[in-house]
This record gives structure tokens, C-alpha cells and sequence, in this order.
């Protein structure tokens, strides 16, 4: 029986004392790979800082890798984040570091000390989004697509337990969006979780997988000829 990596139950998702999404219950077992959709402004993006503690959880329960995100603390948050590996549309790559600087900042930055250790990580998330080679490259020579590769290799670096993306694929063209997916789906089929937000439908046709919609302050399964 697969293990649950993410359980919300009767939970209330507020910004600014606005209430953004009411009575959201959803269960997320590991290995599964999940698209949130809606419009601009439904609470996409509130539910996902939600799940990474960017906004508390205030009312309802809910645990994710293990912590329990109505009870925990601040200094907590660090470790809960180093259980996900988060994506987001803006690739947030350190503009005057190389590929491997980046990535080193990161492991340097989550306790990593030996040289060797790191730099055979580095190697081995490169390979698994398809950019083997290209470690001293700034990003200003890479393309959007390969950007966002480099971005998503560095989400695995310390091996999380769970992949959020948030609209990965908002400032990529379609061909690029897609090849994005098929990294994002070929880690999912070796065994990690993906909980991706989109409001990219043609990612989704071509991905097909479980797919929730928020909408009207609410959240609910959708089936795919519907989306």
C-alpha cells in the first residue's frame, strides 16, 4: 500500500483574511502525479505556498512529508523544504554563477560538506533532466527550457520526497512546455510524487493524469475530457 505524502482535511486556505479555498480534503499517496488547474486568481498558487509553509495553515489539518503543517513552527520550515523540491515559473537561477555554482550554493546551503559527494550529486541531477555537460554554462547561455531543467535538477538535489511545481511551464513556448513535462513525468515514473500547478491545458492533454480544478473558493476532481 503506498504511503501518504500529503493529507488535508477540512482545511480553509486564507491570504490577507480572504478566504481563498474552503473545505479542501485531499489525499496524495507517493508516486502519484497531480495537476492543479483554474483561472488566474482561484488559488493555485495559495494552495501550493500552503504545502511549502509559505502561508500558515490556520484552520483544518494537515501533514505533508511527515510534518504537520497546522502545528509547525518556524524553524521547522527549513527542514520541511528540504523534504520538497520546489519549481516555480521564474527559474531563480543565480545569474552570475554557473550551472555548478548554483547548484553547489544549494547543497553548501542544506549542510553538504564534502567536495566529491556534492559534485557527483550535481552530476547525477544533471543526467536525470538531460543536461549532462553543461555544469560551467551561465545561465544567460542556457534557453528558457534548459533554464527550467537546471531548476527542476536542482529541486532533487537533496532527493525530496515530493515535487511542487508551480506553473513550470508559464514563461516557456509550447514545443519547450512539453519537454519540460516529459522530464517532470520521467521522474514521477521512477518514483517520486509531482504536484504540479498549471493553467497550461495542452501540457495537460498531452500528460494526462489526476487532475483537481479550483474554482469558486473550492477545489474538486475534474476528469480529463472535461478540462
Amino acid at each position: 500500500m503506498s504511503e501518504t505524502v500529503l493529507s488535508l482535511k477540512n482545511v480553509t486556505i486564507y491570504q490577507e483574511n480572504k478566504v481563498i479555498l474552503s473545505q479542501v480534503n485531499l489525499d496524495v499517496k507517493q508516486g502519484e502525479f497531480l495537476y492543479i488547474i483554474g483561472k488566474t486568481g482561484t488559488g493555485k498558487s495559495s494552495f501550493m505556498k500552503t504545502l511549502y509553509a509559505d502561508l500558515p495553515l490556520t484552520v483544518g489539518e494537515g501533514t505533508i512529508v511527515g510534518y504537520d503543517l497546522a502545528h509547525l513552527k518556524e524553524n521547522d520550515i527549513p527542514f520541511l523544504r528540504r523534504k520538497l523540491g520546489i519549481v516555480f515559473q521564474d527559474f531563480l537561477l543565480l545569474p552570475d554563477r554557473s550551472v555548478n555554482e548554483n547548484m553547489l550554493f544549494v547543497l553548501k546551503a542544506t549542510g553538504w560538506t564534502d567536495v566529491a559527494s556534492m559534485q557527483s550529486k550535481i552530476m547525477e541531477v544533471l543526467d536525470k533532466v538531460g543536461l549532462k555537460g553543461i555544469a560551467n554554462k551561465m545561465p544567460h547561455q542556457l534557453s528558457g527550457g534548459e533554464q527550467q531543467r537546471v531548476a527542476i535538477a536542482r529541486a532533487l538535489l537533496n532527493d525530496p520526497e515530493l515535487i511542487l511545481a508551480d506553473e513550470p511551464t508559464g514563461n516557456l513556448d509550447p514545443q519547450t512546455s512539453a519537454e519540460v513535462l516529459a522530464v517532470l513525468k520521467n521522474i514521477n515514473e521512477n518514483g517520486k510524487t509531482v504536484i504540479m500547478a498549471t493553467h497550461d491545458y495542452a501540457v495537460i492533454m498531452k500528460f494526462p493524469a489526476k487532475t483537481l480544478k479550483c474554482e469558486d473558493n473550492t477545489i474538486f476532481e475534474v476528469v480529463q475530457k472535461t478540462v
